[in-house]
């Protein structure tokens, strides 16, 4: 067999974001979990709450959902990264998670619009949302083979570049020719395709199945163009893995850069996926926006997401990823307390005129920044994981940098979900999210810009 040349496999290496950012972009942010909020409010609604209870109820549901999810990857991450590490495979996992990850968002297409099986589809949403975050794992520990410690964060930056391109193409096609309007066209004036029924939420609904035919079509450059390590096929055993996991945990009181940078991005990450897992949801419910106008912000924000990866990316082979790190958490802490701030009828405690649209005007700035600011943390932070990864054992650092990305990943909709009852209210239950950046700010004090990669 041919030899695959270092650019065909980093390119190989890209695709697996393009393939995957549709779950995030369409499903997570813009589309399913929007669209299942107005189900789930709407049910509510029609056994005696008020609109208010029922859109704090939905939210709250859907917070349960990622919160039982968060759980099940927080407990997997570590152990799998280990057990990949001692059979030195990783393709097969990878493999198996896809799997998941489509069978999964494909079943989504049976969401019913009245919500009577909205547990059912939660389930569904969670088996394709635990195959993208374990096969995530996989695809990260790949990136220190791509380059050395002063590229992999260009590379990083330019994979999320990809990514967030692929995002924004799959949810323009969705908006133009599927999700429907209240008047039963798609956004540009047309019946949604296929011959989809509006009326049944077809077209909206279109969105598992097309999220799993972009993954499975856009998967083929990944698996004919990236291999494991033909010398690296060795036997493995779970008790192995568990010796070799338990290791790295008790290593960590010997490096304190590594064990404060994943206590930092546990922290961080969290409070982002939060921020992506809401802000639709937030849309839906406080803001009260339909599902054509969240397509439109998600545009705005996934194409932010895009240009600043890239931007971050150059940032990073310049300054080093701390640096932007800290850069990009500031932002995100302001834009968080300017969204707890607001609704649609004051902002900051300033009363606004009826039918104002300042809030959706500094909503679309806020989602540019979420955006933005978002996909720059995400790239720095693989890179920065990068230099404190000990270059034996690259699957088994980045499951505990998937565990500590996950480890509290139930925390962030937990915390949401408790705030959201407590006051009763979806505006005020996502100010947890502030808390959550803020510790992992304090954190970073402790982290080297060089990074540790001693054992």
């Amino acid at each position: 067999m041919a030899e695959i040349s270092k650019r065909r496999r980093i390119w190989g290496w890209w695709f697996f974001d393009w393939a995957s950012q549709p779950y995030h972009t369409l499903l997570v942010t813009f589309v399913f979990g929007p669209y299942f909020a107005g189900v789930a409010a709407e049910y509510y609604a029609t056994v005696g709450m008020d609109a208010e209870a029922a859109a704090a109820q939905a939210q709250t549901v859907w917070a349960n959902c990622l919160t039982i999810t968060g759980l099940i990857i927080a407990f997997g991450a570590p152990l799998l990264g280990a057990m990949a590490d001692v059979s030195g495979r990783r393709i097969p996992w990878i493999f198996a998670f896809s799997v998941m990850y489509a069978v999964g968002s494909a079943a989504l297409w049976f969401t019913l619009p009245d919500g009577s099986n909205m547990w059912l589809m939660l389930s569904a949403f969670g088996l394709g949302f635990v195959g993208a975050e374990y096969a995530l794992i996989f695809i990260n520990s790949q990136l220190p083979d791509l380059g050395d410690d002063h590229e992999v964060g260009e590379i990083s930056g330019s994979g999320f570049a990809f990514g967030y391109f692929g995002g924004l193409i799959s949810l323009a096609i969705m908006l133009a020719l599927f999700v429907e309007q209240p008047n039963g066209k798609t956004l540009i004036g047309m019946e949604p395709l296929f011959g989809l029924d509006a009326g049944a939420r077809e077209g909206t609904r279109f969105v598992g199945p097309f999220t799993a035919g972009w993954f499975i079509l856009f998967m083929v450059p990944y698996f004919l163009w990236v291999r494991d390590d033909p010398a690296a096929d060795k036997k493995g055993s779970v008790s192995e893995a568990l010796r070799l996991l338990g290791k790295s945990v008790a290593a960590l009181r010997h490096r304190v850069s590594l064990a404060s940078y994943l206590g930092s991005s546990m922290f961080y990450r969290d409070a982002l996926n939060g921020l992506y897992s809401f802000g639709g949801v937030y849309a839906r419910l406080v803001l009260e926006w339909d599902l054509i106008k969240i397509g439109v912000f998600g545009i705005i924000s996934v194409l932010a997401s895009a240009v600043f990866a890239w931007i971050g990316g150059k940032l990073d082979r310049k300054f080093g990823p701390k640096p932007v790190i800290l850069t990009a958490i500031w932002v995100l802490i302001l834009v968080c307390t300017t969204i707890v701030s607001m609704d649609r009828t004051q902002i900051f405690g300033i009363a606004l005129p009826q039918g104002s649209g300042l809030p959706d005007m500094v909503f679309f700035g806020c989602g540019i920044l979420i955006g933005g600011m978002g996909g720059i943390l995400q790239s720095a932070s693989r890179s920065l994981m990068v230099r404190h990864t000990d270059p034996a054992a690259p699957v088994e650092s980045f499951g505990l940098y998937g565990l500590s990305g996950r480890a509290t990943a139930f925390a962030a909709p937990l915390m949401i979900g408790i705030a959201t009852t407590a006051t009763g209210s979806a505006r005020l239950g996502v100010s947890p999210i502030v808390g959550l950046f803020i510790l992992g700010l304090f954190l970073m004090r402790w982290v080297k810009p060089e990074g540790d990669q001693s054992r």
